[in-house]
């Protein structure tokens, strides 16, 4: 073997050039094939058994059963006030959870660390806590229903109720999934609109809205994905009357509680769903922005 030859083996690949794989392509990483059984097995414990078993038993209906089990007016009804109260209550989160971030992310205050952190306190508050919290404060005898039903204001225990509860549990998806992106636009474009002569209006609608409109959209789904499946911090507030103020979660541990399984589990079926759909619909949006942002 030359020198130059002996020289060049030392040296290693040149820079660019292909390294070769070693041998039976063993990763740099090992134990991936233990850590993924582990992966399957706890994942299917966990999520995949569960969900067969709530399928399982809704196939023991025939199809006129299941469809008056998911279509009775009363199960229609809960349809409605849970898909309707959790969109409007997405659709005031998504501006005000866009105004708290906006505040949180521009401007500098006293206090502005607590505020920060009450944003989180839905997160951290169990939910049948709100419940009672909200009922107290806005029942008939509360601290502020008592000033508002002489005006004939009723918010506690009718669909009202269910609307205000779902606010307080979903802002914080968007003021969290917003607050990130706000806080990486690049305040040099704001400045260089400012400059050409853009109003304060048309720097955010042209200039910052598109940047932060997948966030907001991002946020919106998942507070209302949210306000579908809550069930603790509602029904304390809501009254649970049938077919005015019953959410679908209520009709669900209903038909438990008088042992129809199966009609359970159907209405169960037709929510989770729903929740899959949501769920396909929330990763899309979060793909998007990743797109947006020049992310992999």
């Amino acid at each position: 073997m030359s020198a130059t030859t002996s020289t060049a083996a030392l040296a290693g690949p040149a820079p660019g050039a292909a390294v070769p794989r070693r041998k039976g392509g063993k990763r740099v990483l090992p134990g991936f094939n233990i850590t993924l059984g582990y992966t399957l097995l706890y994942l299917s414990l966990v999520v995949l058994i569960p969900l067969a078993a709530l399928f399982a038993k809704t196939l023991t209906l025939t199809w006129p059963q299941f469809w008056e089990a998911v279509s009775s007016p009363r199960v229609l009804a809960s349809y409605r006030l849970t898909f309707g109260a959790s969109f409007l209550a997405a659709c005031v989160n998504t501006v005000f959870g866009l105004l708290v971030a906006w505040v949180l992310v521009r401007y500098e205050f006293f206090g502005k660390k607590i505020v920060d952190a009450l944003v989180d306190l839905p997160f951290a508050l169990p939910t049948a806590v709100a419940g009672i919290s909200l009922t107290a404060l806005l029942a008939g005898n509360g601290w502020v229903g008592q000033y508002l039903e002489p005006l004939g204001i009723k918010l506690a225990f009718t669909p009202n109720g269910v609307v205000i509860a779902l606010i307080f549990i979903g802002l914080p998806f968007v003021v969290r999934t917003v607050q990130p992106v706000l806080e990486d636009t690049e305040k040099e474009l704001e400045e260089a609109a400012m400059c050409l002569g853009a109003t304060r209006l048309q720097t955010f609608t042209k200039v910052i809205f598109p940047a932060i409109a997948p966030a907001l959209l991002t946020g919106f789904a998942m507070a209302f994905a949210r306000a579908i499946g809550e069930y603790g911090s509602v029904i304390f507030i809501a009254g649970n009357m049938p077919m005015v103020s019953e959410i679908t979660p209520l009709i669900i541990i209903g038909k438990l509680e008088q042992y129809d399984y199966a009609g359970a589990t159907a209405v169960a079926v037709v929510m989770l769903l729903f929740s899959f759909v949501m769920l396909l619909v929330i990763n899309g949006l979060q793909a998007w922005q990743r797109k947006r942002s020049g992310g992999v």
